[in-house]
């Protein structure tokens, strides 16, 4: 009877804390809600009631809108998110609503995993874009029934969706209809919370202009020790984790309940203890007795209670617990020195495992049928020595990332500098595919291409060394160009004919043809001498001497992708050719592939570039500093050349030994004159480029560039100079 009664006065004392501390949502004496949506402390409504003004609410005729960004705030969740509701950006003919989320120095970033970036309309190619106007995610949506056999399996019919990068901070779309497809239809594009988008409900009205999206949010630049010392001293449930974010330099603070715990933890006494033994699911006492504890419970038998626990109990409790203390203890030192065993053992077996997934008898039977055996040609790497070469893979020496995977900065025993690529995945059909370029990558021996030194198959997924190259990429030199040094117009002639040699090399000299297939300025290495190295060939493909093309799924960069692979899905050395055609406009022009910032038809490079010569404007759009040194006579030469490469039919374009060729024979003429009668006769109609080019541009997926350097395009061998 007695203990019943100690039950329910405790009972009773843990109800009415609960319920303070549910009502102490906010500040005492502050508001804590606005209409139906709860404000929690560290968010506030009236001054004084919210950390600081980042985490001000304004209540507007009982809607709550975050001050600082003034989006309308739905649910706030001391887990560490808001739902907003983020603007639709609407494009009709002739009226285009254009709505945008700037997050700015805000405490608030859109989730990466909770959101997804969505467009709802008929052959559209909707690309969200950053404040720079650059492209940094995008979607096709199609309709018609040609398409709709291809079986997109990233887009849906009428609607098509993507994820987003991390830690977004702004949100702007823009959308251009497929060439030939051209309707009266509208287009919607918008971030929303997944799981308010769900694909198998019919889509959303369209007439709607704001939809559910979530971010996150923490307490930002704070120290712990100061959230510790004005709020939650006393709050024993409560406990707080501090991080320091490199790129922004503040601090980051997230404040949660213990376990057994549950309230506000960013309050003083917040955090309330949960009266396990008030509700059966919380404790697993079944029909014994139940006595509840600050943040957890003890269960006893009914012959123990004298006022609560005798003394019985609680010297069985003491026995039971130093008995238990001590075989802890040595279950302990029993499991550690099992455990190194084991994990030794488990190890090997391990590696052993991965080695044979990944290829690794077969790379040792056809490197040691080679001449000069395996050392000479392919070193087999240690998973340990390339652990310590890139300090365990240590952040700081990530060259980049891409969807292939991460690529470290590393020092091996004997001193050289190599760098790492560390794949994401490995298809087990394509293994012997793989080992098969990674051999013949190996006996690659050209000055111009970036030399593959080995690799190590005993990891998850496989690991390339390659050379180290210090100067960064072409990309960098011609677009963000050093004042001091810039790129002059006899490097860049010299450059191009390093490159078209390389790849002319790779079609025609080498044991077995190759097709490098992802040729950027990007991948296009310059080393302390600003030599050209051909870089990156994780989609590259070797081919029978016999064969004149491959059949693959279409996959490339934005702005550099053969129109006519694109098309039929045949890629040819003449797709090479194309590619290398753009990095010619990059050197002649100085300008991007895709730039928003140009008008809507013009937005490729190719096309611009096609249209200025067809009006007779090619010069107005040449870099000023090649004006500057280069004769025109020699500029007008690459680009009619340039002008061969990009044409539509795979045909007509040059080889690459006939484009260095060319080159060379302009760099020998160089201060002499260059007839034009060879170029005038080539035909090329622009118009049907333009129209190729915006079909070949909607190739999306995992495989969708906007070709501006990001930390979603891997530069393999680059210097970090941060």
């Amino acid at each position: 009877m007695g203990f019943q009664l100690v039950f329910q006065v405790t009972f009773l004392l843990w109800l009415t804390k609960t319920l303070q501390v549910a009502a102490q949502g906010a500040l005492p004496g502050c508001l804590d809600e606005c209409g139906n949506v709860t404000i929690p402390y560290p968010f506030g409504i009236n001054p004084g009631c919210y950390f600081n003004d980042r985490y001000a609410v304004d209540c507007r005729n009982g809607t709550p809108f975050i001050a600082g960004i003034n989006l309308e705030v739905q649910e706030i969740s001391l887990s560490g998110t808001v739902q907003v509701r983020s603007p639709v950006v609407s494009s009709c003919p002739g009226v285009e609503i254009r709505r945008f989320v700037d997050l700015g120095n805000s405490p608030f970033n859109f989730s990466e995993s909770s959101n997804r970036f969505i467009a709802v309309g008929c052959n559209n190619l909707v690309v969200m874009t950053d404040l720079n106007h650059s492209a940094i995610a995008g979607c096709v949506s199609i309709c018609d029934d040609e398409h709709r056999a291809l079986n997109f399996s990233f887009s849906g019919i009428n609607y098509c969706q993507t994820t987003i990068p991390p830690n977004l901070k702004f949100f702007n779309a823009t959308s251009q209809k497929l060439y030939g497809k051209s309707d009266s239809s509208c287009t919607f594009a918008f971030l929303a919370d997944k799981q308010w988008f769900n694909l198998s409900d019919p889509l959303p009205d369209k007439a709607m202009k704001y939809v559910p999206a979530v971010l996150n949010w923490a307490l930002y630049n704070t120290t712990k020790t100061e959230i510790l010392g004005v709020r939650i001293r006393n709050n024993t449930g409560a406990f707080c984790s501090e991080t320091y974010d490199n790129s922004s330099e503040t601090s980051i603070v997230r404040c949660f309940c213990k376990r057994g715990f549950q309230g506000n933890p960013y309050l003083t006494g917040g955090c309330a203890d949960i009266n396990e033994c008030a509700n059966a699911i919380l404790n697993d006492c079944n029909r014994a007795g139940c006595i509840n504890t600050e943040g957890y419970y003890i269960c006893y038998n009914d012959d123990t209670i004298i006022d609560g626990i005798n003394s019985k109990f609680q010297r069985k409790m003491i026995i039971i617990g130093v008995g238990t203390g001590v075989g802890v203890l040595f279950l302990l030192i029993g499991s550690w020195w099992l455990y190194k065993v084991v994990k030794k053992r488990n190890n090997m077996k391990r590696k052993e495992k991965f080695f044979k997934r990944n290829g690794g008898l077969l790379l040792q039977e056809k490197l040691s049928s080679t001449d000069g055996g395996v050392d000479q040609k392919m070193k087999l790497f240690d998973s340990k020595d390339l652990e310590k070469a890139t300090d365990h893979y240590n952040e700081n020496r990530i060259l980049g990332r891409g969807g292939q995977g991460t690529v470290y900065k590393g020092m091996l025993s004997d001193g050289r500098i190599v760098a790492v690529k560390k794949s994401k995945m490995m298809d087990e059909e394509k293994v012997e595919q793989f080992i098969n370029e990674v051999v013949i990558l190996s006996q690659i021996n050209h000055r111009n291409i970036v030399k593959v030194l080995g690799c190590c198959l005993e990891t998850e997924f496989p690991l390339l060394v390659y050379e180290f190259i210090s100067n960064g990429t072409l990309f960098q030199h011609i677009h963000d160009q050093n004042e001091e040094f810039p790129l002059s117009w006899e490097m860049r002639l010299r450059i191009a004919i390093e490159v078209a040699g390389a790849l002319s090399y790779l079609h025609s000299a080498s044991s077995i043809p190759i097709y490098h297939r992802d040729i950027k300025s990007t991948n296009i290495l310059l080393d302390d001498k600003y030599r050209a190295k051909v870089a990156d060939f994780g989609t590259s493909r070797s081919i029978a001497i016999d064969q004149t093309h491959v059949t693959t799924v279409v996959q490339g960069t934005f702005g550099y992708l053969d129109p006519e692979y694109f098309q039929s899905s045949q890629f040819t050395e003449k797709s090479d050719v194309y590619s290398f055609g753009v990095v010619i406009l990059e050197l002649l022009t100085g300008q991007k592939p895709i730039s928003f910032t140009r008008s809507q038809g013009d937005r490729s490079l190719t096309t611009y570039f096609i249209q200025s010569m067809k009006e007779n404007h090619l010069l107005e759009i040449i870099d000023p500093q090649i004006l500057k040194e280069g004769g025109k006579e020699e500029i007008m030469a690459v680009a009619f050349l340039a002008k061969r490469c990009l044409n539509l039919s795979g045909r007509k374009r040059p080889t690459m030994k006939e484009v260095v060729v060319e080159l060379e024979g302009v760099r020998m003429s160089q201060g002499g004159t260059i007839g034009e009668e060879n170029y005038e006769g080539v035909e090329y109609n622009a118009t049907e480029l333009v129209g190729a080019w915006d079909a070949a541009s909607t190739s999306t997926g995992s495989y969708f560039d906007s070709s501006i350097p990001s930390s979603l395009d891997v530069q393999p061998l680059l210097l970090n100079k941060s």
